[in-house]
């Protein structure tokens, strides 16, 4: 890992422009059942009658506001927004949603997005679940995508004219990780080290910044022997956006300041650099699995325009002297340079292929 110093502490405080969706994105989301017509528009959910501020257990503004609607709207809303959590779950499977109902729309005026938090509740056991509905992106879309191809995470998600429909990402947000589970003694230091490499890597490889730590979940499964942990980005409206380098790794935002700590006592060099490899492999292989797909995705982002001319001169700048490749100079996209990344990743590892198999050769 590089020198943790954080310089990225309040870097992304201007909101970034929403990107519209491109008719490449828009064919592409068709062919693989990512777009949907929805019974809710974003403009109808902004016509509620009430608002009140959602506090926390510990009576803490968490910057959400509870919207309330006039009885005669409630009644046809709830109804499609259960409609739309089948699809997320069911595929549209309608036949159990007679015992579900929508508990509450939460909504948020920070960040990007502006998200709506549908939370809907099971009358039988009062199982709660949530998804959110917000303003279509397309460079939130990209990341959703290359989260979904790229990363152990499966993404579940639904794309219509002016919404974008997400699946609640479970998991003890970052920040809130850090507070009050960093120190349990249950944990396996080591899992956790490891995955965070880890996550560093896959962030900067697939270029996804702003992973600070209330962007991102740890997950904790507990296993017949152990604590297994992963590490799961929840936030990706700054999908290749950024012009700086250092904002596609984590590692070098204060407020991931402890975790990095963390790190450095528990991994030395060599092991993280292993780690590093290994995660690199891992998308590789990703990739071969899906070569059509990630293909044609990543030609869509060559085709869009999701960042500023002055960004992308600065990042391909930035990735140049990183990797020591001039081919980066001759992007002109931010899907190019992804292109470019994923294609020194491949090369790498074909390379590592080709010089173990020349070992075997001289042994045998």
């Amino acid at each position: 890992m590089e020198d943790p110093v954080p310089v990225l502490d309040n870097f992304a405080t201007k909101k970034k422009p929403m990107y519209p969706v491109g008719e490449s994105l828009r064919r592409y989301l068709i062919q693989y059942g990512r777009e949907f017509e929805m019974p809710v528009s974003y403009s109808r959910l902004l016509e509620w009658a009430e608002a009140m501020p959602l506090y926390d257990a510990e009576g803490n503004d968490t910057l959400w506001r509870t919207v309330i609607y006039r009885p005669e709207v409630w009644r046809r809303l709830n109804k499609h927004l259960t409609g739309i959590y089948a699809l997320l779950k069911t595929e549209g499977d309608t036949s159990f949603v007679d015992h579900l109902y929508v508990d509450r729309v939460d909504y948020c005026t920070f960040g990007n997005s502006n998200p709506f938090r549908i939370r809907v509740v099971n009358s039988y056991n009062e199982n709660q679940d949530y998804y959110y509905i917000k303003k279509s992106d397309a460079s939130r879309i990209y990341g959703l995508e290359l989260e979904h191809l790229l990363s152990p995470n499966r993404m579940h998600y639904f794309v219509a004219d002016d919404i974008l429909v997400e699946e609640h990402v479970v998991g003890i947000p970052g920040d809130i990780f850090v507070e009050n589970w960093l120190g349990d003694p249950h944990l396996n230091k080591i899992r956790l080290a490891k995955e965070l490499v880890k996550f560093n890597e896959r962030c900067f490889i697939r270029l996804l910044g702003d992973m600070r730590a209330y962007n991102f979940v740890v997950d904790v499964t507990p296993d017949f022997e152990d604590v297994q942990i992963r590490i799961r980005a929840m936030d990706f409206d700054q999908q290749s956006y950024s012009g700086r380098l250092k904002f596609y790794l984590p590692q070098f935002f204060k407020d991931n300041n402890a975790l990095v700590k963390f790190c450095m006592e528990q991994l030395n060099i060599p092991t993280a650099k292993q780690y590093q490899k290994e995660e690199q492999s891992v998308i590789f292989r990703r990739i071969q699995l899906a070569e059509s797909r990630v293909k044609r995705l990543i030609a869509c982002m060559g085709e869009d325009r999701i960042s500023t001319p002055e960004k992308v001169e600065e990042l391909r700048e930035g990735l140049a002297d990183y990797y020591r490749n001039k081919s980066f100079l001759r992007c002109e996209r931010m899907g190019e340079l992804l292109q470019t990344s994923l294609d020194i990743i491949e090369a790498n590892v074909r390379r590592y292929r080709k010089q173990l198999e020349t070992t075997f050769e001289d042994d045998i």
